[in-house]
Order: structure tokens, then C-alpha cells, then sequence
């Protein structure tokens, strides 16, 4: 699919069609967002190459991954256990109880690290890590567009209780959740 076509087709999706992804689906994805380039660079521009993100993904059971929290290294392109069970349904909760995102086959939640890119920029870099917070979450949203996935941005949400679901290391705030899933057939 061309870069046209994906964003012809990206629209917010709030319906779920049951069904996890696959393990191929997922490292697509968390690529698109976070992943290292032939260049040694990530898929989105970073102010200075400073990398405030941090992605974390809450899967239902999918072949060849368990129900979790997982944080995606990018270096090594893995998936790190966080903790293991499902949490999508609790994470709705935090997002202001919007049921649909419990039914997503995954809900990616990314975070930042201020102080990586402020040491750098100072009081301006909050502003870059926002910008790279945008441009992570586009490029996921193209991937998901362009593999005929569903997917929609949630900025609503409950910044402690993520933090304490997805058990973040301290200094880390989350500022995006992305439910992604399959589209019901019409």
C-alpha cells in the first residue's frame, strides 16, 4: 500500500473484530513506531537523537506471546515481560471506562523520559518530546492503516493509574494509548 493509500485509509476505529494479532503484526508495528532504520536511527525523529520514548504493548493472548505488558527495545528489536496477565480491561478503566479500548487485540501506551531529551534542550525539550510522541503515534497509526488494522488515539486517561498498571520505572510519564485490533467485517 502506498503512503497515499494509508492515509486515505486511516480512520479512528472504536470496533474490534475478537481476535488477537500475530507476533508478525506486532513487530510490524512496534517497528513503524519505535524501530532502528538501516541508518542506525529510529522510524521517528528525536531532538538531537535523544529518544524520550518508551513504547509498552498490553496483548491479549497471541500465538507465540502471553497475555501482558511488554516494553519494546528497539536496539535489539524485543519484547521485554513486564508482567505477565491481561490488563486491557483495566487500562479501559483508566481511559475514562471507554469499553472499546478492552476490546482491542493490543493497546500500545507510549511514555517518556523528560529528563532524557531536557538535559539537552531544557525547558524547551518538554515541547520536542510531545512532537516525537506525535510523530511515533502517526507512524503507528499509518502501519496499522496500511496492514488493514483498526486503531484510534486516546489522550483521556488516568496519567497514575497507567503508570502503576503498566508498573513504570520512575521518572516516566505516559502520554498516549493506542488500541489497535482487527476491523469487524460488514
Amino acid at each position: 500500500m502506498s503512503l497515499e493509500e494509508a492515509l486515505g485509509q486511516r480512520r479512528s476505529v472504536r470496533e474490534f473484530a475478537v481476535g488477537g494479532l500475530t507476533l508478525a503484526e506486532i513487530s510490524r508495528l512496534v517497528w513503524a513506531a519505535q524501530g532502528i532504520t538501516a541508518s542506525e536511527r529510529r522510524t521517528t525523529p528525536s531532538a538531537g537523537a535523544t529518544y524520550p520514548l518508551e513504547m509498552y504493548l498490553a496483548v491479549s493472548d497471541t500465538e507465540n506471546l502471553s497475555a501482558g505488558v511488554y516494553h519494546y527495545r528497539p536496539g535489539r528489536h524485543r519484547l521485554e515481560l513486564v508482567t505477565g496477565g491481561d490488563i486491557r480491561q483495566p487500562l479501559a478503566i483508566a481511559a475514562g471506562d471507554q469499553k472499546w479500548v478492552s476490546r482491542a487485540a493490543m493497546v500500545v501506551v507510549f511514555a517518556a523520559l523528560f529528563e532524557r531529551t531536557a538535559i539537552r534542550y531544557g525547558k524547551r525539550g518538554e515541547r520536542y518530546v510531545h512532537m516525537e510522541a506525535g510523530h511515533a503515534a502517526q507512524n503507528l497509526l499509518l502501519q496499522a492503516a496500511a496492514m488493514g488494522l483498526g486503531a484510534t488515539p486516546v489522550g483521556a486517561f488516568s496519567d497514575a493509574e497507567v503508570s502503576r498498571l503498566l508498573h513504570l520505572p520512575a521518572g516516566e510519564a505516559p502520554l498516549y494509548i493506542i488500541p489497535i485490533g482487527r476491523i469487524p467485517r460488514t
